[in-house]
């Protein structure tokens, strides 16, 4: 009856055959380093692990009651010896440990360029890497070529042995990046960029996805990956740019919002500042980007002339869905004001709503420093609630 206990699971052992060991069979010279640090650390570990198992068993099997012919010493309490083993053992392990964890941080950090395509190829000094700007969405990847001027949706192809810096941030929601094949994963998280060095050493048709739980579509968020020759890659870069979609920020915000299994779209051309206008979280016309308000914060801020600068959303995007406040409030975004003639055009004044004029715009005594004064000509009453568009006024502290 016990052997057809163990007959009887052989079919689900034969199961475990379909399983694809990824990580264990990268292609990409990062991803094989990372999978040498694993292997060699669980090896290490099990240098202890499988002699401890070992002897569980044999002290329960030796020193069993039925073992008359066991030592017996229920006196016994110090082993200079053993101490030596137990100690001496575990403490090299993790200094082997700790050495490999040191010089495998360092050598494959995602920041760090490549110095290397395989273990025996060392990157040429002429080699220009790839740049792809990464950007998180919900619920799919948006992949943007800067130099060949395109863009796709859920499908990522590089060429074989060429070094690809990625550039990668979200829209709303942290997510991760992560392609097992080539590299490990990173964070892409909304007004933060992080980076990523890698490189392909073959041909390869597989799939990335989302590592970070991010909402309902998460388990569709995932893309096609695919590294070739140069000369599919160019084949397949011709066919992106056959595209008739353009990618500007009006498409943009129509991609952004909320979807699940979009299909692989192309966008045969890209606006240059898009990438950098989604970093800065400004792609909706007006908004103030993330760049000028730490530049304004660094230099003082705009003192009162700020207290009008905040107008509701006229786009509805992603954010702008979960936007507004705790109970109920419109969703806003604070106006750019750094480019006055630009945010004229965008937000005429016919389309900023009424403000209501401050209860008593003049100045706040109290304990303390003295509040910044408004420059030489102006008075409190210059702050009109349009006058947001006529651009930024210097302030000096009094």
């Amino acid at each position: 009856m016990r052997w057809l206990r163990l007959i009887a699971l052989v079919p689900l052992a034969a199961s475990l055959a379909g399983c694809n060991f990824v990580v264990l069979a990268p292609t990409g010279d990062i991803a094989a380093q990372q999978r040498d640090l694993l292997v060699v650390s669980t090896l290490l570990m099990l240098l202890i692990i499988i002699p401890v198992m070992a002897l569980t068993v044999f002290f329960a099997w030796k020193y069993r009651a039925s073992n008359t012919k066991a030592t017996y010493e229920p006196e016994w309490s110090h082993s200079t010896q053993m101490e030596l083993v137990i100690w001496s053992a575990p403490l090299l392990i993790i200094i082997c440990l700790g050495a490999l964890t040191w010089m495998g941080t360092h050598l494959l950090d995602p920041y760090r360029p490549l110095d290397r395509i395989a273990a025996d190829t060392v990157v040429p000094a002429e080699t220009k890497p790839l740049e792809v700007q990464v950007v998180a969405l919900d619920w799919k990847w948006l992949f943007i070529y800067p130099e060949q001027g395109i863009a796709t949706i859920n499908e990522l192809a590089v060429p074989v042995d060429r070094p690809i810096h990625f550039k990668i941030t979200s829209s709303a929601v942290m997510n991760a990046f992560y392609v097992p094949t080539l590299a490990g994963m990173i964070y892409a998280m909304p007004g933060m960029q992080t980076q990523l060095h890698a490189v392909a050493n073959s041909p390869v048709t597989s799939r990335g996805f989302s590592a970070n739980y991010s909402g309902a579509g998460f388990s569709k968020m995932h893309f096609g990956f695919e590294a070739t020759d140069e000369a599919a890659f160019a084949s397949w870069i011709a066919k992106a740019k056959a595209s008739t979609g353009a990618l500007n920020r009006q498409a943009y915000l129509d991609i952004e919002k909320p979807s699940e299994a979009v299909p692989v779209t192309y966008f045969g051309t890209v606006d240059a500042d898009l990438y950098d206008a989604i970093l800065n979280m400004c792609v909706d016309p007006g908004k103030m980007c993330q760049s000028e308000m730490m530049a304004l914060d660094a230099r003082g801020g705009l003192g009162l002339a700020s207290v009008n600068n905040v107008v509701p959303r006229t786009v509805v995007t992603a954010k702008a869905s979960r936007g507004g406040t705790v109970f109920g409030g419109a969703p806003t975004y604070v106006v750019g004001v750094c480019t006055p003639e630009e945010l004229a055009a965008l937000l005429p004044l016919t389309a900023v709503p009424a403000r209501t004029p401050l209860k008593d715009p003049r100045p706040v005594t109290g304990v303390g420093l003295p509040l910044p004064s408004l420059s030489s000509g102006e008075s409190p009453a210059d702050l009109s609630p349009n006058a947001l568009v006529r651009g930024p006024r210097r302030l000096s502290n009094s």
